[in-house]
This record gives structure tokens, C-alpha cells and sequence, in this order.
């Protein structure tokens, strides 16, 4: 394997081996706690401008697969951070290992690192831009190449993530997903902000006919298709450069039944006139507690977030329906009085446990007129 250098830019490097595709490649550097699912989480397109850290120590293990990815086209993190890269993989399902499938869709990946030290300093220091380069680069050089860089907050990543034309999805969980299916489909659209398949797949476990469309389509072309209800997907980067979904999220409120997750979620709640903030490291990962404020369930959850929704800027419009008990921020809110609730964590998981699923139940519900 041929040397490769992770740099922070707050000067601070790492030393290891390349064992993805050769050359550099520059993003913000964030930590995820998952066990395993490195091929969801590297075609998660919420990993947009983003170099992903595994905590755990040893990946490539089980190799990749044709079913577990999460978006169209291929992977969407900018890099791959892990302590021990396993390039054996044993698996029923594997067609090629992790690092094949790096080289192959040009994912610059680093192992033989101390990621428990990495991930110390970032909870610390915080989340921050960094640049992996393979091959014998001068420390200094990279870090000023780093230190140019804008920041993710610079770009609206959700156009160069999200489908180019509407289409329909039918295909359900192929495992069979833990949703309740209702006894007559309901059609609802879904803005592509960056979904992860697995919402289109308990979608359709749900009973639902699935037509996702692209970011940018007006509120008017959706409401013109008639819609049971309207979902605004995951997605990556800065809720606040996504003006276009914002808008059209105001403009839906009030006319349809509205699921926010995640990155949804957050537009909502800019829609409603609300704030959002950024993290200090942020939520990745799949074993986060959240607790459901109304029924005093505990959930363990997937993450995959850098913002957060300021539910006091919301006061009068939308009440606190779930809270993250590592940090006690929001992770949820419900409209007052219309038909709309969002989640900041993943129901669909993808990977990670399936305890919030029933949330896909609870928006057919919504829109049966059975709960609000």
C-alpha cells in the first residue's frame, strides 16, 4: 500500500496507508459510531462534502454488495478514515472488496491511523475541514491547500446529489422491513434532497406509490399531482443554502400532510420561520437514544447531522416532540394545529436499528385523519 496523510486544518496530521483510490480529495472530517454498514454510509448522500471516520477499528470485513447502498450512482463521501482496513473480505453477498469498491468509484480512503486519537480531537476541537493526499506530500503544502478551502457551508451540495427527473419507486425492503402495511395505498411524493433509499423502501412497506422528485421542483407542480402527502427527505450540508426547498416547503405547508427527516426536517422548520444551528461535531452513527416526549419511549436511532432545529424559535408554531439524550437537542417537532411532524434522526436507519420505522406509520396515519 503506498503512504497516505490526513491533515486537519488546524495543522494537526496523520500518518498511514492508502487502500482507496489514489489522489487527494478535501472535505469536513466527522466521526460515525456504526459497528458496521460502511456501504451505506459511503453512499449516504447526506456525506456530501464530507470525509467519514469509522470509530470502529477494523471495516472491509464482509466486503461490498449490490443491495446495501443508499443512493443512485455510486458513493457520495468524499473520503474514508479507518484504523484497520480488512482486505479479505468473507461474505455469502460480497462481489468486491471495500477497497475495490473505493478505487472504483475514485474514493480516496486512509488506514493505519489512530482514529479513537482523531476522534478525541474532533469531539474537542470540533468538526473541521481536512485533506487526505496519497502518495509522499509535504504536511505544510497540504495544509495550506486545506486552509484555502471555503467550508461545506459555501456550497449547496443538494443540486449535485439530487435526481435530475421524477421517477417512481416501487421496490420494498428487500430484508422486509418492521412497518405496518395499511389497507389501501396513499400516493405521496418525496423531494429528493439526497434521500436514502431505504425512506423510498419502508415507503412502499408502508403502502405507499412513492413518485420522488427532483430538489428544486415547485410546490405548484407538486400540489398540481394531487399528492395524499408530501415528504422532505434527508440530504447534506447547510439547511440555510437550500433556499429553494425552503420556499417550497412554506408553500406546501397547510395543503398536505408534511414528513420532514433530517435535512427535511430542518427546512421545515426554516419554512415555519424558525432557525437552525450547527453542531460542534455533530450526530453520525447508529446508536443514539432518543426519547419520544410523548410516550416516554426511548429509541435507539441512526444519525447523520451536522444542524439542528432551534425549537424556541418556533414558539407558538411547533412543540418538541423528541430529544437526543446525549446532548438534550432537539430531535423532533409537530406543527400546533396542521398535519406536518419532522424527525432529525433517521427512521429508515440504513444502517442501524429499526426502533423508529413506525414513524412511516404514524404519516399514513396522519393522513387517514387517525392522528395528527
Amino acid at each position: 500500500m503506498n503512504k497516505a496523510t490526513l491533515v486537519l486544518a488546524d495543522g494537526t496530521f496523520f500518518e498511514g496507508s492508502s487502500f482507496g483510490a489514489e489522489g487527494e480529495t478535501i472535505g469536513e472530517v466527522v466521526f460515525n459510531t456504526s459497528i458496521t454498514g460502511y456501504q451505506e454510509i459511503l453512499t449516504d448522500a447526506s456525506y456530501k462534502g464530507q470525509i467519514v471516520t469509522m470509530t470502529y477499528t477494523q471495516m472491509g470485513n464482509y466486503g461490498v454488495n449490490r443491495e446495501d447502498v443508499e443512493s443512485l450512482g455510486g458513493p457520495k463521501a468524499e473520503g474514508f478514515i479507518v484504523k484497520e482496513y480488512l482486505g479479505f473480505p468473507s461474505n455469502w453477498r460480497s462481489i468486491m472488496s471495500l477497497g475495490e469498491y473505493l478505487r472504483e468509484n475514485g474514493i480516496v480512503g486512509i488506514e493505519g491511523i489512530d482514529t479513537r486519537a482523531l476522534t478525541r480531537h474532533l469531539r474537542n476541537r470540533g468538526a473541521q475541514m481536512g485533506i487526505i493526499a496519497t502518495g509522499e506530500k509535504d504536511p505544510a503544502e497540504l495544509l495550506q491547500r486545506v486552509r484555502e478551502h471555503p467550508g461545506i457551508s459555501s456550497f449547496d451540495f443538494v443540486t449535485k446529489v439530487t435526481t435530475g427527473e421524477p421517477y417512481s419507486w416501487e421496490d420494498p425492503c428487500w430484508r422486509g422491513c418492521p412497518v405496518e402495511k395499511g389497507k389501501t395505498a396513499l400516493a405521496v411524493t418525496v423531494y429528493d434532497f439526497g434521500v436514502k433509499l431505504n425512506i423510498l423502501r419502508n415507503m412502499v412497506e408502508a403502502d405507499f406509490e412513492v413518485t420522488v422528485v427532483p430538489a428544486t421542483t415547485p410546490a405548484e407542480e407538486v400540489l398540481e399531482g394531487k399528492p395524499d402527502g408530501v415528504v422532505l427527505s434527508n440530504g447534506p450540508g447547510d439547511p440555510q443554502s437550500v433556499t429553494y426547498g425552503v420556499e417550497s416547503a412554506r408553500k406546501l405547508i397547510g395543503k398536505v400532510p408534511v414528513l420532514g427527516i433530517c435535512l427535511g426536517h430542518q427546512i421545515l422548520g426554516l419554512a415555519m420561520g424558525g432557525r437552525t444551528y450547527k453542531l460542534k461535531f455533530g450526530h453520525h452513527g447508529g446508536n443514539h437514544p432518543v426519547k419520544d416526549l410523548a410516550t416516554g419511549r426511548v429509541e435507539i436511532t441512526s444519525q447523520n447531522h451536522n444542524y439542528c432545529v432551534d425549537i424556541h424559535s418556533l414558539r407558538g408554531q411547533a412543540v418538541l416532540t423528541h430529544r437526543n439524550l446525549y446532548d438534550g437537542t432537539e430531535e423532533g417537532m409537530q406543527h400546533t394545529e396542521l398535519p406536518v411532524f419532522s424527525v432529525q434522526h433517521h427512521p429508515e436507519a440504513g444502517p442501524g436499528p429499526n426502533d423508529s420505522t413506525h414513524l412511516f406509520r404514524r404519516f399514513r396515519q396522519m393522513i387517514e385523519g387517525k392522528t395528527r
